[in-house]
Order: C-alpha cells, then sequence, then structure tokens
C-alpha cells in the first residue's frame, strides 16, 4: 500500500479514537465544549498521535496502552494551536481550512477552550493510568509529555518565539526555538509511547534522535512552505512569517540551503532508527513524506 493511504488510514484510526473522548455538549459549560470540540475535530495530519502509537508498537508493546497518551497529545497539540492563532500572538482568523477558535467562539472562549484541553489532556492520561500494573512507566510517560509541552519544551520555545519578532536572531537561537516549540512535543510523544511499549535506554534513544531530527526537520519545512505553499492545500494563509517579521530558516540562510539542512535531518533520522527493528518501513516513509509534504 502507498504509504499516503497508510498514513490516511491511521489519520482516520486516530479521528475514531478522539470521537470517543471528546466531551459530551451539555450542560452549563456546553459552550467551552462545543469551543473545545470545534477545534479538535478539525482534522489535520494527526501526526503526533500516529507517532504515540507506532513508538509503543515498534518496541514490542500493545499500541492499545498508548491510546489514551495518544489522544491526550492531539488535545495538547490543538490547544496551543487555538492559543497561537489569537490576536496576542500570531493573529491568524484560518486553520486548518476553518475559521479560527477565537472568531468563532470570541476570545474569551478561545483561551478558555485550549486551557481545557491542556487540562483534560492530563485527566485523560492519569485517569487512564489508575490501577495498570506497572504504573511507573505511565508516570514516566506522563512526565515527558508534561516536560515536552512546558517551560522547558514548547512554552518554553513560544516564548523566545514571540520575544524575537521584529529581530535579526542568530541561527543558535532560532534553532533554540524550533527544537522547543515544534520538535520537542515530537520527541515526548514518541518516547511516552516508547516507555509504555516497555523500550530499553538504547531503543529510547534511538527513537529519541529520530523524533529530534523529523521535528526540527517539519519546522523548517513549514517555514519554507509560509514562503512557496498553496494556500488552498495549506489550510491557511502563507507569509504570517513575514508579516510578523519573524526569522525563519529561509530569512537566515535561504530557500535552497534550508531544503538541504532539510534533508540532511531526515536522513539522520533514517540512519537513528536502522538498529531499532526490522520494520521501520513505516517511520522511513514518514521522514519522507515530512521532507516532501505540500501542507
Amino acid at each position: 500500500m502507498e504509504f499516503k493511504a497508510v498514513l490516511k488510514e491511521r489519520a482516520i484510526y486516530v479521528e475514531q479514537l478522539l470521537n470517543k473522548y471528546m466531551p459530551k455538549e451539555e450542560g452549563y459549560q456546553q459552550t467551552i465544549m462545543e469551543a473545545m470540540n470545534y477545534s479538535l475535530s478539525a482534522g489535520g495530519k494527526r501526526l503526533r498521535p500516529i507517532l504515540t502509537l507506532e513508538a509503543c508498537k515498534i518496541v514490542g508493546g500493545n499500541e492499545e496502552d498508548a491510546i489514551p497518551f495518544a489522544v491526550a497529545i492531539e488535545m495538547i497539540h490543538t490547544y496551543s494551536l487555538i492559543h497561537d492563532d489569537l490576536p496576542a500572538l500570531d493573529n491568524d482568523d484560518l486553520r486548518r481550512g476553518r475559521k479560527t477558535n477565537h472568531i468563532v467562539f470570541g476570545e474569551d472562549m478561545a483561551i478558555l477552550a485550549g486551557d481545557a484541553l491542556l487540562n483534560y489532556a492530563f485527566e485523560v492520561m492519569l485517569s487512564s493510568s489508575v490501577g495498570k500494573k506497572n504504573p511507573e512507566k505511565y508516570l514516566r510517560a506522563i512526565n515527558e509529555i508534561a516536560k515536552s509541552s512546558g517551560i522547558y519544551g514548547m512554552i518554553g520555545g513560544q516564548v523566545v518565539d514571540v520575544q524575537s519578532e521584529n529581530q535579526q536572531i542568530p541561527k543558535e537561537k532560532l534553532d533554540y526555538i524550533h527544537n522547543n516549540k515544534t520538535a520537542a512535543i515530537i520527541i515526548g510523544c514518541m518516547r511516552a509511547g516508547a516507555i509504555i511499549g516497555g523500550a530499553d535506554e538504547e531503543q529510547t534513544d534511538e527513537i529519541t534522535q529520530y523524533a529530534k531530527n523529523i521535528g526540527l526537520s517539519f519546522q523548517i519545512v513549514d517555514d519554507i512552505l509560509d514562503i512557496v505553499g498553496d494556500e488552498t492545500k495549506l489550510g491557511k494563509k502563507v507569509g504570517s512569517d513575514i508579516d510578523n517579521n519573524k526569522s525563519t530558516y529561509p530569512s537566515l540562510l535561504g530557500l535552497e540551503k534550508s531544503k538541504d539542512i532539510a534533508n540532511e535531518l531526515i536522513n539522520e533520522a533514517k540512519i537513528s532508527i536502522q538498529k531499532l527493528s526490522e520494520n521501520v518501513e513505516f517511520l522511513n516513509g514518514l521522514a519522507d513524506y515530512i521532507i516532501a509534504r505540500e501542507y
């Protein structure tokens, strides 16, 4: 089967899982639940939950054990997008081909919807871990996700990103932003999946290196697509980095050099997982997809 078809099949599976975990829109808090579900059901590549499940499976674990964590990581990712789109940050009015959350529900509900998704994600992970055998590994997995999405990960990267607007920053600082704002949560979700799957230290290190390389490459490709991408495929406006006067790989190094670096990272990602398992076809395919994607 062609890789894109496999990826789409897995994304549909994640959609089905998300539908099971979405909060019911009822009671006095119905509006906030509608806002949460509006963004959570907006589609997307669903790469982070897919990677969580794959990391668990490839080290010999039971994929079922990682499902609540896969769902939770998509909730955390979605909350970050809701907040990113707010007027105080990127001020976007389109996400995944739909009006952004604050355009539909107002800024107040969008802020609360993001907060609610973050809290609900941890509720899902913790409640699913109660009573499990070897509870320590589930706590370790939750800790990985907490760190990767917090001040030493995604939020830390976002802070530096915001503070660096209207500045020409060095590549070292740009790498810090990309490695934390984007790559950290990809690393965290894969490490969490591997831990749940019972990975040893060497396996976890190999998965970490793979995740770090595809995470940075993913963001570099995002930087490139913000210049040359097709809005109808991206589902959002292009040129927002230029509008917000942000430093990016293309602005610092040019398009061609940026493409070369992204390709090098993908090759390194493939090398890092060769010893992991005989069945790395999907992860290799995903690496190729990241570098060639158009949205």
